[in-house]
C-alpha cells in the first residue's frame, strides 16, 4: 500500500512513459513492485520498481553496462548507432528516465531527490550517490513522495 498521493504521481508518470514506449490498454507492460522494507515504505511513502517487461532492473542496467562498454571501442558512427538503439530499447533505462524526467519526487530537508536506482551514479539526481545507496539500489528503483 502507497499513500494516494504517490499512487496518483506514479499513475501519473508510469501513463506517460508507457504511451512513449509504444504501450496502451491494448498493449500493456509488466511491472514488478515490492515492498521495501527500509525508510519511508513504513507509511506508504515510497515505491521500488523491480522488474519491467518480465525482466529485472539489474538485467536491464546489465545490458546497458554491456552496450556502453561495447561502443566505447566503437567508432563515432557505429557508437552513436548502439547507443541510439539501447535508448530506445532499454526500458529500464527508459523507465528511470521517465521517473526522472516526469516525476515530483520528495526531497527532504538535508537529503536528495527521493529517487534511486541503478542509473542514479551516471544519470542523476544526485550522481554523488555513495557507494553503499548505490549497491542497496543496484536491482530496482526506490521513489518517494
Amino acid at each position: 500500500m502507497v499513500t494516494p498521493q504517490l499512487a496518483a504521481e506514479l499513475q501519473r508518470v508510469l501513463e506517460r512513459f508507457a504511451g512513449e514506449a509504444g504501450f496502451s490498454a491494448r498493449r500493456p507492460v509488466g511491472m514488478e513492485f515490492r515492498p521495501g522494507i527500509v525508510g519511508h515504505h513504513r507509511v506508504g511513502r515510497a515505491a521500488d520498481i523491480y522488474g519491467i517487461a518480465g525482466a529485472g532492473l539489474d538485467v536491464w542496467k546489465e545490458r546497458w553496462d554491456d552496450v556502453c562498454c561495447e561502443s566505447g571501442n566503437a567508432n563515432v558512427r557505429a557508437k552513436n548507432t548502439l547507443l541510439r538503439r539501447e535508448t530506445a530499447g532499454n526500458l529500464g533505462w527508459r523507465l528511470y528516465k521517465a521517473l526522472q524526467n516526469y516525476g515530483q519526487w520528495c526531497q527532504p530537508a538535508g537529503y536528495p531527490v527521493q529517487l534511486f536506482g541503478p542509473w542514479t551514479r551516471t544519470e542523476g539526481p544526485w550522481k554523488c550517490i555513495s557507494d553503499r545507496l548505490l549497491w542497496a539500489h543496484r536491482d530496482h528503483i526506490h521513489v518517494a513522495k
